[in-house]
């Protein structure tokens, strides 16, 4: 089910316990930055680029997040740039199920639960899913029990054989759409236990009747769906993800919200006929 932007960034690596130079240059260089263009970013100089990325100068907290702000690099790794330039860091990691998160909680809840009939859950940064409506349970019917045990995962879900696969009309276009995509979360986050779910996950069979195929009267989609049988019915859905805007903690920063659309007027119908 779950899908995130994609991409096809190589995993950021820099050599370990030389500060946060190393670490700053293997970003930029993901990002396909040169160091003048940075520094222009920034309001800086390129020189004084060069110096921070080879250990010559240290930068100060000030500007290890000003430069990762203009990389665009993770909450949970800017953390990591701060500890390896010396500085504490700067943004926590609450749990989920703190107090101090009961309103983020709450508003997730009442924001998929408002979605109705259509699905939609929420998912953190290895695709566990801490929240679903009725949408998603409906998709979820006849699913093994070993695969709904906590913590539920969306993508064990979708690609299992013994999950959401087998129904999914479209598996090997979705099922390559859907790992690209977890490719760039590794390169992202730069998660072993990410590239652990990925391995498993890749590893996964393929049924040998799963096809591409159409579906009996063509609908010019705007983007790839996923067609799904349920219950005789093939529903064909639109992936959706919303995040925080300005995330200020590292739990808060990896929520993602999806949304399925549902991609033509049959679905609809059924959807609301199903889930009044």
């Amino acid at each position: 089910m779950t899908s995130v932007p994609s991409g096809n960034a190589a995993p950021v690596t820099a050599p370990t316990g030389q500060g946060v130079g190393p670490l700053l240059r293997a970003w930029r260089e993901q990002r396909r930055v040169s160091q003048l263009e940075l520094a222009l970013r920034a309001d800086s100089s390129a020189r004084h680029i060069s110096f921070i990325e080879t250990g010559r100068s240290r930068p100060s907290e000030e500007m290890v997040l000003r430069l990762a702000e203009h990389l665009e690099v993770p909450v949970r790794e800017r953390n990591a740039l701060l500890l390896a330039a010396g500085y504490a860091p700067r943004y926590p990691e609450t749990p989920l199920d703190d107090p101090a998160l009961d309103a983020l909680r709450a508003g997730m809840e009442q924001l998929i639960q408002g979605y109705e009939p259509y699905p939609a859950l929420v998912v953190d940064a290895m695709y566990n899913v801490h929240a679903a409506n009725r949408g998603i349970l409906m998709l979820l019917d006849d699913i093994p029990e070993h695969l709904l045990q906590p913590p539920l995962n969306a993508m064990r879900l979708t690609l299992h054989p013994d999950g959401l696969a087998p129904r999914i009309r479209n598996l090997r276009e979705w099922r390559g759409h859907l790992l690209a995509q977890m490719q760039r979360q590794i390169a992202l986050h730069r998660s072993e236990p990410l590239r652990e779910l990925y391995a498993e996950v890749a590893a996964y069979p393929v049924p040998a009747d799963a096809s591409g195929a159409e579906p009996d009267e063509p609908v010019p989609y705007f983007a790839l769906p996923m067609q799904i049988e349920h219950e005789g019915r093939v529903l064909s859905f639109i992936s959706s993800i919303s995040t925080f805007n300005t995330p200020m903690d590292v739990t808060v920063a990896e929520l993602a919200i999806e949304t399925l659309l549902p991609a033509d007027p049959a679905t609809v119908k059924y959807l609301q006929s199903l889930l009044p």
